[in-house]
C-alpha cells in the first residue's frame, strides 16, 4: 500500500457496501474477517429461502460489490483497497451454495476458500488484473467455483 493511500470516507453508500459495513476495516487478514461476517449472511438466507437464495444473494453482492468495488478504488486511487471485502462475500456465499448441511463442509468451504484466493491458481490471477471493480470481484468468483466443484466431489465421494 502506498504512504499517500486515503482511507475512504465511511457512510458513503459504495464504501458501506464494499466494506461490508466496515468489516473491511478489520486490522488484520480483512479478505478473512469479511469472509468469515459472510457466515453469518450465508446462515440467514439458507435459512430464510434456502440454496437458492444463497446463489441469489451471492449474484446480487457480485453485480452490487463490482460497482461499490470500482468506486471505491477509484476514490482512493489504489486499485484493490485492502478494506474491499464484498467480493469475499460474494466468494464465500458461492462456495458454500448448495453444499451439505454442517459445520463439516462450512469449515472446510471456509479455509479452501481463503487458500484458494491467497494463491489464486489460474486463472484467477489473470482475472485480478481485471479494470476496477471487476478485477477485484473475478477472482473470487473464480477461487469460489473451484471450491464450490472440489467440495461437491468430496461430498460425493464420502457419500460413497
Amino acid at each position: 500500500m502506498s504512504p499517500d493511500y486515503e482511507r475512504p470516507r465511511a457512510g458513503a453508500p459504495a464504501t458501506l457496501l464494499a466494506t461490508l459495513g466496515g468489516v473491511g476495516y478489520f486490522p488484520i487478514a480483512s479478505g478473512t474477517a469479511g469472509s468469515a461476517a459472510t457466515l453469518v449472511l450465508w446462515w440467514a438466507a439458507l435459512r430464510l429461502g434456502g440454496p437458492w437464495a444463497v446463489v441469489g444473494l451471492a449474484a446480487v453482492l457480485a453485480v452490487a460489490g463490482t460497482w461499490a468495488a470500482s468506486r471505491l478504488s477509484a476514490a482512493v486511487g489504489y486499485e484493490d483497497p485492502p478494506e474491499v471485502v464484498v467480493d469475499e462475500a460474494a466468494g464465500m456465499l458461492l462456495s458454500l451454495a448448495f453444499l451439505p448441511a454442517g459445520w463439516g463442509f462450512t469449515l472446510a468451504a471456509f479455509v479452501l476458500f481463503r487458500i484458494l484466493d491467497i494463491i489464486k491458481p489460474w486463472p484467477a490471477a489473470a482475472a485480478e488484473r481485471l479494470p476496477g471493480g471487476f478485477g477485484i470481484m473475478a477472482d473470487d468468483l473464480i477461487v469460489a467455483i473451484y471450491t464450490n466443484v472440489l467440495l461437491q466431489l468430496a461430498a460425493r465421494w464420502v457419500a460413497a
